[in-house]
């Protein structure tokens, strides 16, 4: 074995903290999680392992809307693809409706950043390529991506072609691609951090409102404290690196999120100040 490998795995052994309060009945599950990449060691010939996550565990509840902030680099893209099954985790195990989390699953979809759409399909046909991958038949499948495409609020555009659309519109259809498959869970990273501010506030809005109506559970990665409490039930806030559950938060505006502007309320001011101070130690630790 190699040795950075044989550094991984004994970091990993040697690593303990005791577990965060379980909810009964989870929808997700992750279970003291350790991931270690490998890292070129400027002091040294060769590499070294690097923690990239130490110990996370954390449960979602079905339905629930949780996000993961943090300082850039301190793992939540790498949590959220261990959730999702595209990255396997040194240590510790994921669990998605008690079922253990091994490989990408149909039943748990992602939404990236970067909209990752294809420039050659349609609007309609880049909405509907999950399902044209799961084997549907083009006019059911036409037809479940269409309703989707409306839900999102882009009846009219089926016909369209990505570099015809604005990049609010586009992560509309990345979204509606998403939810075409009906996934229990729905993890996205940062998808509304390259839209201007009054698009992501619109967004943020629209996609609340399609949360509220699905209650599909959500895992939504940003940087961005008023996002996370505009949206969130709980927020789930992680150290720098190596990325630890530094502390789960109640959001206080949660139940005004729907039709109402939380951001005007005291408790979202008081709120936003206290994660600021918590980020800003945690810097200057």
């Amino acid at each position: 074995m190699p040795a950075a490998n044989s550094a991984i795995l004994a970091l990993a052994e040697s690593t303990t903290r005791a577990p965060s309060k379980a909810l009964e009945h989870a929808m997700l599950k992750v279970s003291r999680v350790y991931k270690f990449f490998k890292a070129r060691d400027s002091s040294e010939r060769g590499v070294r392992a690097m923690k990239v996550l130490d110990d996370i565990s954390l449960d979602v509840g079905r339905g629930e809307f949780i996000s993961l902030l943090g300082a850039s680099g301190c793992g939540k893209t790498t949590l959220l693809r261990i959730m999702a099954g595209l990255l396997r985790p040194d240590r510790g195990s994921v669990h998605v409706n008690e079922q253990p989390v091994q490989a990408p699953r149909r039943d748990v979809c992602m939404v990236f950043q970067n909209f990752g759409l294809l420039p050659w399909r349609s609007v309609l046909s880049n909405a509907a390529f999950p399902l044209e991958l799961d084997g549907v038949n083009r006019g059911k499948r036409e037809s479940i991506a269409a309703e989707y495409l409306g839900l999102v609020g882009l009846s009219g555009f089926e016909r369209h072609f990505p570099h015809e659309l604005s990049g609010g519109m586009q992560q509309r259809v990345g979204i509606a691609r998403a939810l075409v498959r009906k996934p229990l869970i729905l993890l996205m990273d940062e998808p509304f951090a390259a839209l201007d501010a009054q698009t992501r506030e619109k967004l943020q809005e629209d996609f609340l409102a399609i949360w509220n109506q699905l209650k599909t559970t959500v895992v939504f990665v940003t940087h961005a404290i008023d996002e996370a409490l505009v949206l969130s039930d709980r927020i789930v806030v992680l150290s720098s690196r190596p990325g630890r559950v530094d502390r789960v938060i109640d959001s206080p505006v949660s139940q005004y999120r729907i039709g109402g502007d939380v951001r005007a309320r005291l408790e979202f001011a008081e709120q936003a100040h206290d994660i600021r101070e918590l980020l800003r130690s945690e810097r200057t630790a």
